[in-house]
């Protein structure tokens, strides 16, 4: 699976998990490292190519993340990008300084298309910059073959050597071109072939689960959202009946959804799977009760879940090994493998507890973004409707209620959001929608309603559009249809006199609100 493999060395850059992701879309394997990785390691791996992302700091001041020259000398084609650019010319004898004019945005760039990188590309194209320094003199062997009206290297090449270095970021969606160039350097420069397919993943994670398991019984830990329920569904066809679902209801669910899930996968559903519900409303809202730090609300979800999950494995005997639906960015996200800050963590990696009762923790999907989740989910035959679902949060609603969680408020985002989700139904936007919720605010403002004075919460709804979610802009929602939920909202949820409409898109900010 992994012989054909690129790296991605992070250097703190915001789009270090986009940049991954773009490898993968040309079908590659790709994987997030921090520049902290051994060279031996990296010589271990034999990766086909190497990329190095953006990142905040000034290569030339001192403790600036770096890297040894030796990296640009394995014979391995390297891709600098923004920072890694301005790295790569610091190392091999170039000049990286203060630039006079600050680039940030869209920017035309004028390129000279017999590079390897532009093969089918426009000689002038538009791209995403973002930089406060510039490369002022290129390493010694090295060509420019690419500039802007202020940056004069946008683009330098080694092509003897297989050393490229690109001031922009072709990775994010504004670089009109940008995903023919990556694509250009990882199956053109790189002479990968492009192996990493969904089908395959199936037979062979469906083989190792198989060889790893033995004849050890699991417990599976299904939330009924798209990544735990593809999870269950592989380790199924894997090992059959040595597979036990556990389905923890932790009264931080959508509305009605507990008893949907059920539907699917308990006795009912079409899945013949060993399922257990579980309700633990109570429990959990007494393990939340009066906290309002987002990151201690993630970490108590995600150590009530583990006791849930031991307690179920101890009724029914010996269990081996537990099952969670974690993918890539979770793992990220939380803070490992890369170079960037923890975003925030994950119930399901960072809100892990540091004992657990179980042999090992099997997560088959760790390695795959989102999209190729729901890939592998249609390989697998689970039905569209499911597979395509909307996004919902491990911890569930105790990330879209900001501030300190009881069962009103609860109460008041699930009538919330399932108004908003009709709403979105009805008028055919369900489908064009990447995520769209509703969340509850911690801001309780004065109202009036029926002559009468109130006090009560605002609702913020979130929709937007996203291929990847790692970047997301919001969605344009027709200001018919948001007052038309503004009005249900408010004449039919208790507790709320005001909606809002969050414009933010990520980033800045992140896609749930917590």
């Amino acid at each position: 699976m992994k012989n054909e493999l690129v790296i991605v060395i992070d250097f703190g850059g915001q789009y270090n998990q986009l940049v991954a992701r773009r490898v993968r879309e040309c079908n590659v394997y790709c994987e997030i490292y921090s520049y902290r990785i051994p060279i031996e390691e990296i010589k271990t791996m034999n990766p086909k190519g190497i990329i190095l992302t953006g990142g905040p700091n000034s290569c030339y001041e001192e403790g600036a993340p770096t890297y040894s020259r030796e990296l640009f000398e394995l014979g391995i084609p390297v891709l600098g990008l923004c920072y890694g650019a301005q790295l790569m010319m610091h190392v091999l004898g170039g000049s990286v300084e203060k630039a006079p004019i600050r680039e940030y945005g869209k920017t035309e760039v004028h390129l000279d298309t017999t590079s390897p990188l532009f093969q089918g590309v426009s000689a002038i194209t538009t791209v995403w910059m973002s930089h406060f320094d510039y490369i002022s003199q290129i390493a010694p062997d090295f060509a420019i073959v690419g500039y802007t009206a202020d940056c004069p290297v946008a683009v330098a090449e080694n092509r003897e050597k297989n050393l490229y270095a690109i001031q922009y970021h072709p990775e994010v969606l504004h670089s009109v071109e940008g995903s023919k160039m990556l694509y250009n350097f990882v199956r053109g420069v790189c002479g990968c072939s492009g192996a990493w397919r969904m089908d395959s993943f199936v037979e062979n994670a469906i083989s190792e689960i198989r060889e790893k398991v033995g004849d050890g019984k699991v417990l599976c830990a299904l939330s009924g959202g798209v990544d735990s329920s593809v999870a269950a569904v592989l380790m199924s066809k894997a090992i059959g009946k040595q597979l036990t679902c556990v389905f923890v209801d932790h009264g931080l669910l959508r509305k009605a959804e507990g008893d949907e899930v059920e539907a699917i996968f308990g006795p009912e559903g079409k899945y013949e799977l060993s399922f257990i519900r579980v309700n633990a409303q109570e429990r959990f809202y007494m393990k939340l009760a009066g906290e309002t730090e987002p990151e201690t609300k993630r970490k108590i979800i995600g150590e009530e879940f583990i006791r849930v999950f031991e307690e179920e494995a101890k009724k029914i005997g010996t269990v081996d090994f537990l099952v969670q639906g974690t993918i890539y960015p979770d793992v990220v996200e939380s803070g490992f493998g890369g170079e960037s800050v923890v975003i925030k963590s994950h119930h399901n990696v960072g809100g892990l507890p540091d004992v657990v009762s179980f042999k090992e923790i099997i997560e088959p999907l760790r390695n795959l973004f989102k999209d190729e989740v729901r890939k592998v989910g249609l390989e697998l035959g689970i039905p569209e409707k499911l597979v395509f679902r909307q996004p919902f949060p491990g911890p569930g609603l105790g990330v879209r209620i900001v501030g300190d969680i009881t069962a009103e408020k609860v109460r008041i985002v699930q009538e919330a959001d399932a108004i908003y989700r009709e709403e979105i139904e009805k008028c055919g936007m369900d489908k064009t929608i990447g995520q769209y919720f509703a969340a509850l605010t911690n801001m309780r403002s004065v109202g009036v309603m029926g002559d009468e004075r109130t006090y009560d919460y605002a609702v913020a709804l979130r929709a937007v559009n996203t291929i990847d979610f790692m970047t997301a802009e919001t969605a344009n929602i027709p200001y018919d249809v948001l007052q038309t939920v503004m009005s249900r909202i408010i004449n039919e949820v208790k507790g709320v006199n005001r909606v809002f409409y969050d414009l933010t898109s990520k980033p800045p900010g992140t896609i749930e609100f917590e």
